[in-house]
């Protein structure tokens, strides 16, 4: 019999009888590795176990510790998913994609009755009664016209329409598992009774396809697990994420709202607004530590401008655009442009550089409505942008005190961050070698500093390579919030110079700067990061005064006034409710401090005072209370 020679991951390689399964493979190395085998990988690709090896290839066993076992899994578990269905509704229902997702999978399916989460249960019953047969999961290649022939005998007008969209080349597979087949391209798990934990999730609709001029169908998501402790922690991750959702809790909070009439656009109410006027007066005040000066550009300016800035070329589809006086403006989408006009505004010599204009300026980009979440994704926010302009020999160091800067922020919230640095994009403008110049820039910076960074390859501006700052919260899940881009593209754009120490004009370089990002993203961050309990600097009231009966409002409005010249935010409730009521809608509210006052209290001029999470701390003075807050405030706890 022939022999081939399969190469493993360490380099090692092996002779082996053609006609060998992966599955084989895997046995011959232990028997313990052939028991956690749930696919292959040959040359690179994905796939089944029991795939035969009829040629010398590069091999590598694929177990569910792995991110290509996972998805081997779940893929599987969509399966399973839709033989449950079509055993419980019948051969009406028509499948059309099942791919996996983060944390789990969905399927889309035609299906003669409206689904409803009470029905998750019984398809997920039958799905175990499917794991408990074991059915064999087997690939089986199959002519585009045989393919064509067995979804039509179904009237599988969806099937029918992928097979139709695949390029003439394409092998077509269907796979196998008892009496459900599939079109598919795998792979999948050996058998169904390799699936061990999974739990179906929620139905919603979808467009087939994504495309709104399609049928709608019914999506059933789901979750799947190699172990049940693992869904356990997943799904407890779920329940504590719903409880911080920031759309609940600004509701309850009263922090924001939406309306109809300005879709994916925030109003700030009293409370909101407080919170996000201290982070910006927090960012303000070590800005103009770091020689930042503030700046507003307007909101509606030509489209001239959009233009000569690259933006209307590349970024046109996310613009709102309006008619004034026969010209088109556009709404700004980016701070950038206008901080070039007032750059230009003004010879600058080299000593004058760098030059750093700051802005918390408002922007609007077009999202659809599918899109949208909250706070989260909006379509207009306010961006805390800034813009650096400085000559080439000043660019490490100039990036080197950006990320300083960046660092101070996140450590005040106790974000841990990754910094990732991306590179030319597709859809970019300028240069091989200025791309080239400045995505190395950005390199030694990081490796100057000892940071560690991955490489996202086409994610860049397209004016420029970027630092990325992906921040973790509190359920240790990942948000993209600051940016530094270095842009050698629009200074050319703008022309714009400065007098050099030769008495030459010379080409400055931008460097593009947000920390919080988008201040709505970083709020909505924020809420579920603390589960609505701000720190006591950043909350929106951070004392509230409680008296039992009506003869003690006189000394709690005196109290009230005192630590309000001391810059306490400070509520008085007044109304005529039991103390425990106040106190426990307090609570609900999330605010740091109950002072509550009685006839002790106001005889001896005290507080007593009461802290979130903690309970009863006792009396205090007024000055003792005064005292302690402050320094809460200042230290930014």
């Amino acid at each position: 019999m022939a022999q081939i020679n399969v190469t493993f991951p360490d380099g090692a390689v092996r002779q082996y009888d053609a006609g060998i399964t992966i599955e084989e493979i895997a046995g011959s190395i232990s028997a313990s590795l052939k028991k956690k085998a749930v696919a292959g990988k040959k040359d690179g690709k994905v796939v089944d176990l029991y795939t035969p090896l009829e040629d010398d290839a590069a091999i590598e066993i694929v177990t569910l510790d792995t991110p290509d076992g996972l998805e081997v899994y779940r893929h599987s578990t969509a399966h399973l998913l839709a033989q449950a269905v079509r055993r419980i509704y019948g051969s009406e229902v028509k499948f059309g994609i099942g791919p996996v997702i983060e944390d789990g999978f969905y399927y889309d399916m035609d299906i003669p009755v409206a689904l409803s989460p009470e029905d998750l249960g019984k398809i997920e019953a039958e799905m175990e009664k499917i794991v408990k047969e074991d059915l064999p999961i087997r690939r089986r290649v199959v002519s585009r016209d045989e393919a064509i022939r067995i979804f039509s005998d179904l009237n599988d007008h969806l099937k029918l329409e992928l097979i139709r969209d695949l390029p003439d080349e394409a092998t077509i597979t269907l796979y196998e598992q008892g009496e459900f087949f599939d079109l598919c391209r795998g792979p999948h798990l050996p058998s169904t009774g390799f699936i061990k934990a999974f739990k179906l999730m929620s139905v919603a609709g979808a467009y087939w396809r994504g495309k709104a001029e399609n049928q709608v169908l019914q999506r059933v998501y789901g979750t799947a697990w190699p172990k049940k402790a693992d869904m356990d922690e997943y799904l407890h991750f779920i329940e504590e994420a719903k409880k911080r959702d920031h759309r609940k809790l600004g509701k309850e909070l009263g922090l924001f709202m939406f309306s109809e009439e300005a879709p994916g656009m925030p109003f700030y109410l009293p409370y909101g607004f407080t919170v996000r006027n201290e982070l910006e007066q927090f960012s303000r005040r070590l800005q103009q530590l770091a020689q930042y000066t503030e700046v507003r550009s307007p909101f509606l300016m030509n489209e001239r401008l959009w233009k000569e800035s690259g933006h209307w070329d590349h970024y046109k589809e996310n613009m709102y655009f309006s008619e004034v006086e026969h010209a088109t403006y556009a709404l700004k989408p980016m701070n950038c442009p206008g901080h070039m006009l007032i750059y230009k505004n003004a010879m600058h010599s080299y000593r004058d550089l760098p030059i750093r204009y700051s802005e918390f300026g408002q922007v609007h980009r077009h999202e659809y409505s599918g899109a949208l979440n909250g706070m989260l994704r909006v379509r207009t926010f306010c961006q805390d942008d800034a813009h650096a302009f400085v000559r080439p020999d000043q660019i490490e160091n100039e990036i080197k005190s950006m990320i300083q800067l960046i660092d101070k922020i996140y450590n005040v919230f106790g974000f841990e961050y990754s910094v990732a640095l991306s590179t030319r994009p597709e859809d970019s403008m300028g240069s091989d070698e200025l791309w080239e110049t400045a995505e190395n820039s950005l390199k030694k910076v990081l490796e100057d500093l000892e940071m560690p960074y991955e490489i996202k390859e086409g994610d860049g501006a397209f004016y420029g390579p970027k630092i990325d700052f992906q921040i973790t919260d509190a359920l240790k899940r990942r948000h993209q919030c600051g940016t530094i881009q270095l842009d050698f593209q629009m200074p050319e754009k703008f022309d714009l110079t400065y007098i050099g120490q030769d008495n030459e004009k010379h080409r400055p370089v931008v460097l593009h700067r947000a920390m919080y990002g988008s201040m709505e993203r970083f709020i909505g961050i924020l809420i579920e990061h603390y589960a609505g309990a701000f720190p006591v600097w950043l909350t929106p009231v951070q004392a509230r005064l409680m008296n039992i009966s009506e003869v003690h409002i006189p000394y709690a409005e005196q109290v009230k006034e005192k630590l309000q010249q001391a810059g306490i935010r400070v509520e008085l409730d007044a109304r005529n409710e039991k103390i425990g009521y106040k106190i426990r809608e307090a609570q609900v509210q999330k605010i740091p401090y109950m002072l509550v006052i009685g006839e002790k209290e106001m005889a001896d001029g005290t507080l007593s005072v009461r802290r979130r999470g903690v309970g009863d701390e006792g009396a205090m003075t007024v000055d003792a209370f005064v005292e302690k807050i402050r320094a809460e405030i200042n230290e930014m706890k």
